[in-house]
């Protein structure tokens, strides 16, 4: 019959990462950045599905085009390719803003692409979704701009 020895703890090891300094400021940090950047990419959708909206695509590119549309939903009968932009300020530059004439041709030839296997009758516009997060905690705030650049 074998007996198991129980050996005391290693003074050296500390099996908590965060008391023992593993787990640095730094890193924590990093994953409150990394939480926040995919919480960022989530909220405009369930935004947008609170509106009734359908999603159809989120993050659609194509190999031979250098854009990539955000999200693309149906509005009732009208297809919105929308463009989401986040922020924490306001007063740097406005999110509408940054969508300029270079970023609206790239999602114009995205859009025209898929526009390709729908029936040439789809009505269908560009939209910029704003979205600000004012302070780390607090809810985003949302403001949605249709039609906010024309289609041709």
């Amino acid at each position: 019959m074998s007996r198991s020895v129980r050996r005391p703890p290693d003074p050296h090891i500390n099996p908590d990462p965060v008391s023992s300094g593993r787990l640095t400021h730094a890193a924590v940090r990093a994953l409150d950045w990394l939480a926040e950047r995919i919480l960022v990419k989530k909220t405009p959708y369930f935004y947008l599905r609170r509106r009734g909206e359908v999603k159809v695509a989120r993050n659609f590119r194509l190999p031979h085009h250098r854009g990539e549309i955000d999200l693309i939903a149906w509005d009732q009968d009208v297809l919105c390719f929308i463009e989401a932009k986040a922020r924490t300020r306001r007063d740097v530059k406005p999110v509408e803003a940054a969508v300029d004439r270079a970023k609206q041709h790239a999602l114009k030839a995205v859009a025209w692409d898929y526009l390709r296997h729908l029936a040439p009758s789809c009505q269908w516009r560009f939209d910029v979704l704003s979205v600000y997060h004012e302070t780390r905690f607090s809810q985003p705030l949302f403001e949605l701009f249709p039609n906010a650049f024309p289609v041709s």
